[in-house]
C-alpha cells in the first residue's frame, strides 16, 4: 500500500487513522483517503462506530423515551444537540438509539408551543432557523427523510428564508440583513435533505443560501469590505449553532462552489492556520468540559482543548481536499 502524501500531509493523517476513536478512523479512510466504503478495511471500522468512546458518551444516559432527561433543546445536553455530534461521527443511520431521540426532537419541533416561537415582523419571518436547520441535517442522514415531519422542516425552512437567501430571528423591526449564525445551519440541512431525498424543491433557496455567503467570501461586510467577527476566523467544534469560516466552506462543499474565486481567501486562512505538523488546533470555545464548573455549558463528551484536535483537523482537510487544495487519495487496501 502506498500513500502518496507529503511527510507532513503523511503525519497527520497518521494521527488520525491512529485514533481511538472509529469514527475519526472511518472518516479518514473514506473521505479524506478515498479508501472505497465497501473494502474491508472501511467496513471494519464502520462497525466499530457505535462503540466509539464519543458514541458511547453522547448516547449515555438515554431515557426510555429517547430523550436524555432534560429538554431536546437543552445546552448542550438535550438530544437536539447530541444529535448534531453523532450525524458528524457518521452515526449509523439506523441506529436505533438515535432514531429513538430524534422522535423526541421531532415532537419539540412539531410542537404547538414552538410554532408560536414564529414572528412575522414587516413581512419576515424572524426564527432561530437553526433548531429546524440541525434537525434537517440529522434526520436526513438518519434516513428519516420520507417522514411527513422532516419534510416539513424543509417547507418552513423555505417560508422563512430571507430575500437576501439567508435566515434571521431578530426581532428589530428595521433588520433586512440576514444572520450568518441563523443561515449556516439551515442551508446546511437543505442540502443534506436534497442529497437524502431528491427533493428539488429546495434547490433554488440552496442556491440563494449559497450565495449569501459567497457574496460575503464566507467572512466579509458588503458594505466596509472588513472582516464582520474575528471569532468567525479561529477553529472551533463543535460549533452547535456558531459560525466559523472552516464550518461554512464545508457546509458549501457539496455545491461544487469551493473554486469561486470569492472562496480563495477563506481557504488561504485555514492553510495559514495549519500547524507545521499538518494538524489544526481549536481557538475560543462553546462548551466546558463535562463535570467541570463554569459560565458556559457543559458538555457530555471530552471534545479537546488547546492541544492538536481530531475533529478540527478532519474538518480543515475535508475542506481544503473539496478545495483540491489537499493531498491526493490513498491506494485500494
Amino acid at each position: 500500500m502506498v500513500i502518496p502524501l507529503t511527510e507532513r500531509d503523511e503525519t497527520a493523517v497518521t494521527w488520525l487513522l491512529e485514533s481511538d476513536d472509529p469514527s475519526i478512523r472511518y472518516a479518514t479512510l473514506v473521505e479524506l483517503l478515498d479508501v472505497h466504503p465497501d473494502s474491508q478495511w472501511a467496513r471494519s471500522e464502520e462497525r466499530k462506530i457505535v462503540d466509539g468512546p464519543k458514541v458511547r458518551a453522547l448516547l449515555a444516559g438515554q431515557q426510555p423515551d429517547g430523550g436524555f432527561g432534560v429538554s431536546a433543546y437543552a445546552k448542550w445536553t438535550g438530544a437536539h444537540w447530541r444529535l448534531v455530534s453523532l450525524a458528524d461521527l457518521n452515526v449509523p443511520a439506523d441506529d436505533p438509539h438515535a432514531r429513538a431521540a430524534a422522535e423526541t426532537v421531532l415532537d419539540w419541533l412539531n410542537s404547538e408551543k414552538h410554532r408560536r416561537d414564529t414572528f412575522i415582523i414587516n413581512g419576515l419571518a424572524r426564527r432561530h432557523a437553526s433548531q429546524e436547520g440541525n434537525a434537517l441535517t440529522v434526520c436526513s442522514h438518519l434516513g428519516m427523510g420520507s417522514d411527513p415531519r422532516v419534510a416539513r422542516l424543509a417547507e418552513l425552512l423555505l417560508s422563512y428564508q430571507w430575500p437576501d437567501g439567508g435566515w434571521n430571528c431578530s426581532r428589530h423591526k428595521d433588520a433586512r440583513h440576514s444572520s450568518f449564525y441563523e443561515s449556516i445551519t439551515p442551508l446546511k440541512g437543505l442540502i443534506a435533505y436534497r442529497s437524502a431525498t431528491g427533493d428539488d424543491s429546495v434547490s433554488e433557496a440552496i442556491e440563494r443560501g449559497g450565495e449569501f455567503f459567497l457574496s460575503h467570501g464566507l467572512m466579509r461586510s458588503e458594505r466596509t469590505g472588513e472582516v464582520i467577527n474575528q471569532r468567525w476566523l479561529d477553529l472551533h467544534y463543535p460549533l452547535y449553532w456558531h459560525y466559523d469560516v472552516p464550518h461554512a466552506l464545508n457546509v458549501l462543499a457539496p455545491l461544487g462552489v469551493l473554486d469561486d474565486p470569492r472562496l480563495s481567501e477563506a481557504l488561504d486562512l485555514i492553510e495559514r492556520k495549519r500547524l507545521p505538523d499538518g494538524r489544526w488546533r481549536p481557538k475560543g470555545y462553546y462548551w466546558r468540559m463535562p463535570g467541570s464548573r463554569g459560565s458556559l455549558p457543559e458538555e457530555v463528551v471530552d471534545w479537546g482543548r488547546g492541544a492538536p484536535n481530531e475533529m478540527i483537523t478532519l474538518n480543515a482537510r475535508r475542506a481544503l481536499k473539496a478545495a483540491g487544495r489537499a493531498m491526493a487519495g490513498l491506494a485500494h487496501r
